[in-house]
């Protein structure tokens, strides 16, 4: 008998599984989060109505709870029943926060590649924040530069005021995920911060670069704002490194 033509087709043959009972309660469960049936602050059926709902057992449901919690979506309580947290960027950041540091810490290159996201996403920021800068967001960054400014004899404290500089920055472009990313892609190089002692001054031009800045903000230049910021992340990129200093 003559086969089909079908019959030689390439195709994925791997066998089919059947899905576990708790990744379909998640399923269920993370639908009717993402169409807003269950919304921020409202509180998740008890396990028994999800049992007797679903037709499963109390561990598939408090499986795929945990799953839930431990993404970040709902929060589980002792004694209470569990609650749809309020969604945020900032919720997003912190789930892939552990993550991304794994990840710069087992390939010393992708430190490289985060400098490169940076410097592509800190010079569109401050194109925006040029079109915007209005006076109350000009005194906040000349208020923030005075600040670093009084940290310079304190390694740390001037590089996590560095951080709160560039991320207000990234605030006045009006963006959330800017400001989010901004602050999370900061901490993450934070980890890696290596002042050159042996470089003096370092402190003066990265507060004379923030200052100038500014006046590019207030002048609306973006062009120069952006310019500015390209050349200031070139020149601190030495001081993070993955290596011994």
């Amino acid at each position: 008998m003559p086969r089909s033509a079908s019959d030689n087709l390439d195709f994925d043959a791997a066998p089919i599984t059947r899905q576990k009972l708790s990744d379909q309660v998640f399923d269920r469960l993370w639908d009717l989060i993402a169409s807003g049936e269950l919304g921020p602050g409202d509180m998740i059926p008890s396990e028994r109505v999800l049992m007797e709902k679903f037709d499963v057992g109390r561990p598939a449901v408090r499986e795929a709870l945990q799953a839930l919690a431990n993404k970040g979506v709902i929060t589980i309580s002792h004694g209470e029943r569990s609650r749809v947290n309020e969604l945020s960027a900032n919720a997003a950041m912190d789930q892939v926060d552990e993550i991304a540091k794994l990840l710069l810490s087992s390939e010393p290159s992708n430190l490289d590649h985060l400098k490169q996201v940076r410097k592509i996403l800190e010079a569109g920021s401050v194109r925006i924040a040029a079109g915007r800068a209005g006076p109350e967001d000009i005194r906040l960054l000349r208020a923030l530069v005075e600040k670093q400014q009084a940290m310079a004899q304190d390694s740390k404290a001037f590089i996590q005021a560095d951080i709160e500089f560039h991320v207000a920055i990234a605030t006045m472009t009006g963006n959330p995920l800017l400001q989010t990313v901004t602050r999370a892609m900061l901490n993450w190089l934070c980890e890696y911060y290596k002042p050159i002692l042996y470089w003096p001054g370092r402190e003066s031009t990265t507060l004379a670069e923030h200052s100038k800045l500014v006046d590019h903000l207030e002048a609306n230049d973006a062009d120069q704002a952006a310019a500015l910021m390209r050349d200031h992340l070139n020149r601190s990129d030495p001081l993070f490194s993955a290596t011994a200093t």
